[in-house]
């Protein structure tokens, strides 16, 4: 009956999505059993007790012990049974594994947001690696989101004020589809995301070089996500104002002194440099506050900060 299973369902792509299968389909195959079995016992009690003639009676019966125990006993049992085989897999979805790698989940008006273990962010795109165990720490910016991956068989709510968690294993490499389940504004039926299952040998690829939105993005469009999204906004201004750090207008091809005294011209070593070691020049009249982003930022992204600020006129 894999067929039906099969035209019902997505095909499985997680540890315990063949637990949901089990009790669903238990449940499906149950609920036939019985549209028929009562049905044909409808019809066998039409045909045995119909009323033949106007002259016969119908006997008055007031009840059937044996009949309502039966009918009340074996379906107790059976409800039972699927409570307690749903609160297993329940709890087994609740408790993830100790060595799962944790990626925070941002949910806002209408996309997803990952940051993984390293820093790196993502926008609607999800990297984890084939048959490890992923937990998934959520929150929300705005409303009550949610995020439902069917071939993995979960789905949990992201909550504004809050955190929800989930945890699943991959198995089955590939591309998985994230939608949101919970209607979340005019954008709602836009807000998906996807799940990219790579091999070991990918995701290694993917924290070394980036996903394909950052292997293909014009540098300068790059430099504006990694300023928007790796906290540069914060410190640095895009319009001359100044904040803890000197604002980017204009910045490019100009020269100034450090705290101790002496020159630098800001180019391109400069910025490099200012990303990977922040306390080797420090601009006079700021603190050294800002952190460094060595091993955070890959090299393509470090060039696409670069050509950010040569166009900030």
């Amino acid at each position: 009956m894999n067929w039906f299973q099969n035209w019902m369902l997505p095909k499985a792509a997680a540890t315990h999505a063949g637990d949901v299968d089990g009790l669903y389909m238990f449940i499906v195959y149950l609920t036939i059993f019985f549209f028929f079995f009562n049905g044909a016992l409808i019809l066998y009690a039409v045909r045995k007790w119909r009323r033949r003639s106007a002259k016969e009676v119908t006997p008055h019966i007031t009840h059937n012990t044996k009949m309502e125990l039966i009918w009340s006993i074996i379906p107790l049992f059976v409800v039972m049974g699927i409570f307690f085989w749903g609160f297993k897999g329940y709890v087994k979805a609740w408790v993830p594994p100790n060595d799962s790698m944790e990626i925070v989940v941002t949910a806002k008006k209408w996309v997803w947001q990952f940051e993984y273990p390293d820093g790196t962010r993502t926008l609607n795109d999800l990297h984890v690696p084939l048959n490890k165990p992923v937990k998934l720490v959520m929150h929300s910016e705005d409303v009550i989101h949610s995020f439902f991956v069917p071939s993995f068989r979960l789905k949990r709510d992201v909550i504004p004020g809050r955190y929800t968690e989930l945890w699943f294993t991959p198995t089955e490499p590939g591309v998985q589809q994230v939608f949101c389940a919970e209607y979340c504004g005019k954008g709602h039926s836009d807000m998906m995301a996807r799940i990219f299952v790579d091999t070991p040998e990918q995701y290694e690829t993917f924290l070394r070089e980036g996903d394909e939105q950052v292997r293909k993005m014009p540098l300068k469009d790059l430099g504006k996500l990694v300023y928007e999204n790796k906290g540069c906004a914060t410190c640095h201004s895009l319009d001359g104002t100044r904040g803890q750090g000197p604002s980017w207008k204009g910045i490019w091809g100009e020269t100034g002194k450090g705290a101790d005294g002496k020159p630098y011209t800001v180019d391109a070593n400069y910025i490099r440099q200012s990303v990977l070691q922040p306390q080797a020049v420090v601009v006079q009249g700021f603190e050294p506050i800002m952190p460094t982003f060595q091993g955070l930022l890959r090299e393509r992204e470090i060039l696409g900060v670069i050509e950010f600020i040569k166009s900030v006129k």
